[in-house]
């Protein structure tokens, strides 16, 4: 396994992923509040954190961060619930969708399911291209940002594993419209606004908030 870990309590597992450029202790935070019912799991993703930064640029893939990210559920005893926030809760959405019935469920915070349409994939792309220097990762990390399919679009409608998407209430209103799509396409997703929550609110005063949300999410498994 290539991908470091922080792990706390014991109990059911929860995996936390994190956003570009942030890294495991990102959810440091909500992991301190929930370590005392559950087994929780930080993961640096590859060139983040204390995971090893590999010069070669086609290591930062979608397909190998899940792969990676297999690895950390190889480790585990009994299936996870994937928690992800932005860049983590793409990767966490595309892991229900190509690995069905591998993750008992998954909570996504202000992200999205990507682009079916070429051109606003390849947008993205540019500007992800554009702004590579602003993430604090080398620039062949950065690649993990980039949409190179639609996976997740096209299998939305047939994920059935359970989704809570988390939405800040203050962070950009395209997060709650990715929400709003998640929860009507999805067959069992559900969307929750945490008023005045802001993109990186599991880091903030807003914690326990997200923590309580996991926690009840889970009770409901």
């Amino acid at each position: 396994m290539r991908l470091n870990t922080v792990r706390q309590g014991s109990g059911q597992p929860i995996v936390f992923i994190h956003g570009m450029g942030t890294g495991a202790s990102s959810w440091k935070n909500v992991a301190d509040l929930l370590a005392d019912r559950y087994e929780t799991i930080a993961i640096d993703l590859l060139g983040h954190g204390d995971s090893p930064v590999l010069d070669d640029p086609s290591e930062y893939t979608r397909d190998k961060a899940l792969d990676d990210i297999d690895d950390v559920l190889a480790t585990l005893d009994s299936p996870a619930i994937l928690v992800g926030h932005s860049l983590g809760g793409y990767l966490a959405l595309a892991h229900i969708a190509t690995r069905p019935g591998v993750a008992r469920g998954a909570v996504v915070l202000n992200t999205g399911p990507g682009f079916r349409d070429p051109e606003k994939r390849e947008g993205w792309n540019a500007r992800s291209r554009k702004n590579a220097h602003r993430f604090g990762v080398p620039e062949q990390v950065a690649n993990l940002n980039l949409q190179e399919d639609s996976v997740v679009m096209d299998r939305v409608a047939d994920i059935d594993t359970p989704v809570l998407v988390l939405a800040g209430g203050d962070d950009r209103p395209e997060y709650q419209g990715s929400g709003q799509y998640l929860e009507r396409k999805m067959p069992n997703a559900r969307l929750v606004v945490l008023d005045g929550g802001a993109h990186s609110m599991h880091e903030d005063t807003h914690a326990r908030d997200v923590a309580d949300i996991i926690a009840d999410f889970e009770a409901t498994l």
